[in-house]
């Protein structure tokens, strides 16, 4: 689990977080939303320890972070996984390699035994013929599904995705939202997703937190958010016409 409570960060005179508390648990997929500017990219970085916030604290299983050393937040930093917005595997490797690197970085496997595992996680992900690929020969599906290999190879405790459904058709982000709410259960992780997708939000929203510049404005279930009246979330929410009707038929079923 992951707790956070009332971390500020700022850079310069820009006060981008502003006091913001709430818990990730285990086992469960938390989507955070909310518009561009929200602070949703630097909360992100800070769960990651990228950004250390200026007041309150990040806890990882009762770990405070900016209570641990130089080699414990090492340690902390090798049980998370991180799917990024563009993938951002590396040209040069074949995605067999790609998969094995967070394994070179932190871990004293053999050459065998990383390879098992990344044999392993690669046919988890339906890739188990792509070892030898590069990734400007795969689809971006198929290098989403890569970057999520790579993130769980180390059997990480926390996983980190940023914008997972960026750049990818309706049918094709439903299959990465599916897998990684099932490698969540699976491992059970601590999953937070960074997205501004209402596809994912309905399909995979175990917890939802909604943040409204720098502040958290809402949190609750892809049950709940259709019941809210705080304006905020349904200006964002129901910003589409299809929303819009969704919400219209929640309506008309309550009555």
């Amino acid at each position: 689990m992951i707790e956070v409570k009332n971390i500020h960060k700022s850079f310069g005179d820009a006060h981008i977080l502003k006091g913001i508390s709430t818990t990730f648990e285990k086992g469960k997929t938390s989507l955070v939303i909310g518009q561009s500017g929200s602070g949703k990219t630097v909360f992100l970085k800070c769960l990651l320890g990228l950004f250390e916030p200026e007041e309150g604290t990040i806890s990882y299983d009762g770990k405070i972070y900016s209570e641990l050393g130089s080699n414990e937040k090492r340690d902390l930093r090798s049980e998370m996984g991180m799917v990024f917005q563009g993938s951002a595997l590396f040209d040069s490797m074949t995605i067999l390699e790609n998969v094995m690197f967070p394994l070179r970085m932190f871990t004293k496997q053999s050459k065998s035994e990383m390879q098992d595992r990344a044999d392993f996680v690669l046919k988890r992900v339906n890739l188990e013929d792509a070892h030898n690929k590069m990734p400007s020969e795969a689809s971006g599906g198929m290098q989403k599904r890569v970057a999520i290999a790579r993130a769980i190879v180390n059997k990480p405790k926390y996983l980190f995705c940023d914008e997972p459904n960026s750049g990818l058709d309706p049918k094709t982000a439903i299959v990465i939202d599916n897998l990684i709410h099932e490698i969540t259960e699976e491992y059970n992780m601590t999953t937070i997703i960074n997205t501004h997708d209402m596809n994912s939000v309905m399909q995979i929203g175990e917890k939802i937190v909604f943040l409204k510049d720098g502040l958290k404005a809402w949190e609750g279930t892809k049950e709940t958010i259709f019941k809210t009246d705080n304006e905020v979330v349904t200006d964002f929410v129901y910003s589409s016409e299809l929303f819009k009707k969704v919400r219209q038929m929640y309506i008309e079923e309550r009555n």
